[in-house]
């Protein structure tokens, strides 16, 4: 497990992370890859979505041009506050400060949960999205930014002591032990680092089979 995998260190990390996130995350996901994962994600308008791991709304943001029915948690109360600086506490987002292994909402709350920047601080990921699962409705998606695993072994060993790095095999691991049995994977990246992030697409299990005729026919 890395170092940051641990939440209390996390949260102390991101304490001083969040004076200059919003500076220095477009160096690693920008405007561009957003987009390109709203699209995957599929999000139509009055859709509600909740964003795990929303930190200071820069996903939210992008979620919010889609449908007006966002939701966000944190566990960090820095980062809920910068996100609270630019969106106010009382709308057009619902802020939860809260932990991604156990969502404060009921089953099939969502019609779709997105998660980026987030997972590579879980420390049982797989309990985790077992959650997202949990609270997206059946047929649901669920989308999940990580990142990628380092094709440099040096690289990827100090990578593994700082945080988790996934490739798609361990990705398809993870999200099949959650109870996912649909999903995809795209990398994607600035131009510099093309496959910094990879970026998985699943739909929660459990439309029925008529539902599924019904759209076929």
């Amino acid at each position: 497990m890395g170092v940051l995998e641990d939440k209390a260190r996390a949260r102390l990390f991101y304490k001083y992370l969040s004076t200059v996130y919003d500076r220095v995350n477009p160096f690693i996901w920008n405007e561009e890859m957003r987009a390109e994962a709203l699209d995957l994600a599929e999000v139509e308008a009055g859709d509600a979505v909740l964003d795990v791991g929303c930190g200071t709304g820069f996903a939210t943001e992008g979620l919010l041009e889609r449908t007006e029915n966002v939701h966000g948690l944190d566990q960090s109360v820095h980062q809920l506050e910068k996100a609270w600086a630019k969106f106010g506490r009382t709308g057009p987002v619902d802020f939860y400060l809260g932990d991604a292994e156990r969502l404060p909402f009921r089953d099939d709350a969502f019609d779709a949960v997105w998660s980026s920047g987030s997972i590579e601080y879980w420390p049982d990921p797989v309990a985790t999205l077992a959650e997202l699962r949990r609270v997206v409705q059946p047929g649901g998606t669920v989308l999940v930014v990580g990142p990628n695993y380092p094709k440099s072994s040096i690289v990827g060993r100090l990578a593994d002591a700082i945080m988790l790095f996934y490739d798609a095999e361990e990705a398809d691991r993870m999200f099949a032990e959650a109870g996912f049995e649909s999903f995809e994977h795209h990398l994607m990246g600035p131009s510099y680092s093309p496959e910094i992030a990879i970026t998985t697409v699943a739909r929660a299990p459990g439309a029925t089979d008529e539902a599924v005729e019904t759209e076929s026919s």
